[in-house]
């Protein structure tokens, strides 16, 4: 054996070392040798994975570090490794190829190393069209009679972390080849358990590009017998893998499952669910949840199908109907099987009964009562803690899918009960009581807030947050839609506006206990033991929604919340120096995220005289964060603080004028961070902000901003739901400096330009939501430069003319935002009010480009709009429209820009550097 070969081993033998300094070094040559000669690194680890001769650790730690040099759970991360792979020299990459793909059977260890380095290769070079014999090669592994156990085992494990990992559609053409292999070592004939749970594993990270075969009856046939005959098996990991095998096929070929559903799938599931063993009877509750989202969803679709006057693409066989009285009495018995000592993050069948009853309840509604209620009735008082428990969450699951006259009456009769549950003498009980009336208070506010009930509820309610953090972090959220409740209904009778200071009510149902809970909820904030069951978390949100859900008579209690909070962030602010570890050092992050995040809900309701006396305070404390939290780690910090600035300077208008001198540094810093996408958004988000309050005071800092934004728009790396946001801020600034704004015009045009023409796949839901933002982005940037360009009176200034050559582009634009059945409510209005501002600023000669049938069909769809907004500009811009055709009838021209005729029958654009299509679109760039 080669010396190198030999050093190697030594080194990776003690990667598990016990020695830290050891452990360390070993750690330091591994990377340099593979910054020094990545190649030969990874072939001597493919040498010694290889052979047998070698020590399981060693073989094992080769794997692992080979596998390290393929992927990353960083996406950016694992694109650089797979181009780096495949950069790699032809005959380096198949001499590791042959290596790895020859070690599948001989290691001894479980799982297979092996199988992961020929995965992760495989990811890498089979979408290039690369290593196009890999697939023949394993499954001739898992179907030869001659292979051995481990050879089949090991194949398809790698056959399943292929499929798990890679794009299905890469595989699609060779899914025959790998369904041959996979359900040859699921048989009940094989011999090895080992071999089926690798082949059923395998299997289930397949079922996506598997359509073709789902859609062939004998096909599909063969594959439900294997995987019901699976589920079976005496070996429990096999029997689970089989069920979960189950419930992915459900939600994927749902439309397929009739001929199975009698015969196979609900007995098999059902006795599952009624299995003594979780890990069976989780997979069978969850194959039930899985059937009501599915058939929720057919409900959906089905009704948008007759709002549209066409035939839904697929229905509901209503399973979920059909087998609910079979269902019902088992979840309900699992939720008798709670832990004692329960873990919150440890998921139960108990749990997923709770969750499997709401989902029925959502897609059966009132059908459920009968199943649910007989229970509820002879189990709420039990001596048994188990059952009084169960019953309550059997009654809390279910309100969220009932009609609201089935509802109303059930819930009014229980509140006794339910709020004497609220002082069990079992914590497990008291918790399940504080949720219930969580979920009361959200989905049947009326009842929570009803007179009779009212003031013994809150009483229990607030003696609730002195009880152990589970049940106070519950009475919290119970506290937060308490609060909504009882706004919406004093709204309701006095018409005012949400979120509105001028239109909020006078007062509210918790009007004298206001400050008192106010006080109480402070103090639960600072619990010693708020860490635990997020209860400080969901302190100060409760406390943000008793804030914002405040009547007029709350303000004094208000002002004082705000003060208090101003003086917790800065005793926070002066606790940094004293920060010794990563755990502190977490804390102290989340506690500024959320006194960051109960500011804003303090500021909104700050009147405009109060809020320049405490502006000073707030704007100190903020920048003092800025400065201390320059880390990665305090990334969300940054962006809570970003918002909490965005709603001061919502408050004071021009009058933040004065700190823009010491904050745009950190509003610059803010746009710069790439890495972290939201706090980038969030600064963008709050430059607009600044922009449209400041108006032309703004004009100062206006090259530096344009720079940063057009940098962003350019950089590949940014990520792109932020640079909608970019756009729109560029119509935010147009409007506010007017025709200053001329000397970026040319260069913003072109970016407006680019941005319109990106394409996306339609096939992809997220890809035509970002379409629609980024057309939003542009359509708005539009409206502000017409606006700005035009200025307020009531006949256009000359600086309008420089966008008359960019009118037929923006016109082609529009009536292809017009045509695209895609287009949301939000962006027929923008768009109908561009139209409308067309009109205003141009006149006669843009009837030829705007009267047009796309665009009238359009401003027709808004004007019928269930959208307020969109409805009064699709109405306005269709009198422009009218205004210019009259006057087109009288004196052609006379209203029109001078110049513009030429201009409207001219194509040319612009075409200064900008920001590619690609770019914007979040696609990759292209070569130039």
């Amino acid at each position: 054996m080669h010396p190198d070969t030999m050093q190697l081993i030594q080194i990776l033998e003690k990667t598990i070392s016990l020695d830290k300094n050891e452990l360390e070094a070993a750690q330091n040559f591994l990377e340099q040798a593979a910054t020094t000669n990545l190649p030969e690194f990874l072939k001597t680890l493919s040498d010694i994975l290889r052979h047998g001769g070698n020590s399981q650790v060693a073989r094992m730690a080769a794997g692992l570090q080979l596998k390290n040099q393929l992927t990353s759970k960083d996406p950016a991360t694992k694109q650089l490794y797979q181009d780096r792979w495949r950069a790699i020299p032809e005959d380096s990459r198949s001499y590791i190829k042959k290596n790895i793909v020859g070690a599948l059977g001989t290691e001894s260890n479980r799982p297979s190393s092996a199988a992961q380095c020929v995965a992760y290769v495989a990811v890498a070079e089979l979408p290039a069209g690369q290593w196009t014999d890999l697939i023949n090669t394993l499954v001739n592994n898992v179907v030869n009679a001659a292979s051995t156990e481990m050879q089949k085992e090991s194949t398809l494990e790698a056959i399943g972390y292929i499929c798990q990992e890679i794009d299905s559609d890469v595989l699609v053409q060779q899914s025959n080849a790998i369904l041959t292999a996979i359900i040859h070592g699921m048989r009940s004939s094989e011999p090895s358990n080992h071999v089926r749970l690798a082949a059923t594993e395998a299997l289930l990270n397949s079922l996506e590009f598997t359509k073709a075969n789902f859609e062939k009856d004998s096909e599909r046939n063969f594959i439900m017998e294997v995987v019901c005959e699976a589920t079976q098996s005496t070996d429990t990991q096999i029997a689970v893998a089989a069920l979960q095998c189950l419930v992915k096929i459900l939600s994927l070929y749902y439309q397929y499952m009739e001929p199975y559903m009698a015969q196979a799938l609900f007995p098999i599931t059902l006795d599952a669910m009624n299995s003594e063993n979780d890990a069976v009877a989780l997979q069978g509750i969850e194959f039930w949840s899985n059937v009501s989202d599915e058939e929720v969803d057919l409900a959906i679709e089905d009704a948008e199908a007759a709002e549209a006057g066409r035939p839904p693409q697929r229905v509901s066989r209503h399973y979920a109907r059909g087998a609910l009285q079979y269902l019902a009495p088992v979840l309900m018995q699992k939720l008798t099987k709670q832990e004692e000592l329960d873990d919150e993050d440890t998921w139960n069948p108990s749990k997923a009964a709770g969750v499997c009853l709401m989902l029925l309840a959502t897609c059966c509604e009132d059908e459920i009562v009968p199943h649910v209620l007989p229970f509820v009735k002879d189990n709420i008082k039990s001596d048994n803690w188990r059952y009084r428990d169960a019953a309550l969450m059997a009654f809390g699951s279910i309100i969220g899918g009932l009609d609201p006259n089935t509802l109303k009456p059930l819930v009014e009769q229980a509140m006794p009960t339910l709020i004497g549950l609220m002082y069990d003498n079992c914590v497990i009980v008291r918790d399940t009581a504080a949720w219930t009336f969580g979920r009361i208070c959200e989905i049947v506010p009326e009842a929570a807030i009803n007179d009779a009930y009212f003031k013994p509820l809150l009483e229990s309610l607030i003696n609730g947050l002195k009880a152990e953090p589970r049940v106070a972090a519950n009475v919290c959220w119970a506290f937060s839609g308490l609060a909504e409740a009882a706004y919406e209904a004093a709204e309701s009778t006095s018409g005012g506006g949400e979120d509105s200071n001028s239109n909020q009510p006078e007062t509210y149902c918790l009007s004298q206990y206001f400050e008192y809970i106010i006080q109480r909820l402070l103090e639960t904030t600072d619990r010693a033991d708020g860490a635990q069951a997020n209860l400080r978390g969901a302190a100060y949100e409760a406390l943000m929604e008793m804030v914002k859900n405040s009547p007029k008579d709350c303000y004094v209690t208000v002002q004082k919340t705000t003060m208090v909070i101003l003086e917790r962030l800065q005793q926070v602010l002066q606790m940094e120096s004293h920060i010794t570890s990563h755990n502190d050092r977490s804390q102290f992050n989340d506690l500024q995220s959320l006194l960051c995040a109960t500011l804003q809900s303090v500021l909104r309701k700050v009147t405009p005289q109060d809020a320049p006396q405490i502006s000073d305070a707030i704007m100190g404390a903020m920048l003092t964060m800025f400065n201390s939290n320059t880390s990665k780690a305090a990334g969300s910090v940054q962006e809570d603080a970003l918002m909490a600035v965005s709603t001061l300077v919502d408050v004071l208008g021009e009058g933040f004028l004065k700190y823009m001198d010491a904050f745009r540094p950190y509003l610059y810093m803010g746009l710069k961070n790439h890495q972290e996408y939201q706090v980038c958004g969030a600064a963008v988000g709050l430059t607009g902000d600044i922009i449209r309050s400041l108006k032309i005071k703004a004009l100062p800092y206006c090259d530096e901003i344009m720079t940063l934004l057009l940098e962003n728009l350019s950089n590949q790396t940014v990520h792109r739901s932020v640079k909608p946001q970019i756009l729109s801020v560029f119509g935010d600034m147009a409007l506010s400096i007017g025709t200053e704004f001329k000397k970026y015009l040319d260069i913003v045009l072109t970016t407006l330009s680019q941005a319109s023409q990106a394409q996306v796949d339609h096939s992809d839901y997220d890809m035509i939501d970002y379409l629609n933002e980024l057309r939003e982005g542009v359509l708005e940037a539009y409206t502000g430069i017409v606006q700005g360009l035009k200025g307020d009176g009531p006949q256009p200034l000359p600086d309008i003319q420089l966008l008359e050559q960019h009118i037929p582009f923006i016109v082609r634009f529009l009536i292809v935002v017009a045509r695209d059945q895609d287009h949301t409510d939000s962006i027929i209005g923008i768009a109908a009010g561009l139209v409308g501002d067309l009109c205003a600023s141009f006149g006669t000669a843009m009837l030829p480009l705007l009267d047009v049938d796309a665009i009238q069909q359009m401003l027709t769809d808004g004007r019928r709009s269930r959208i307020q907004r969109t409805k009064a500009l699709a109405t306005w811009a269709t009198k422009e429209l009218r205004k210019l055709k009259a006057a087109a009838g009288g004196a052609p021209g006379n209203t029109t820009a001078p110049g513009v005729h030429a201009a409207l029958t001219a194509n040319n654009i612009s075409a200064a550097a900008a920001p590619s299509v690609n770019n914007m679109a979040g696609q990759t760039p292209t070569a130039s």
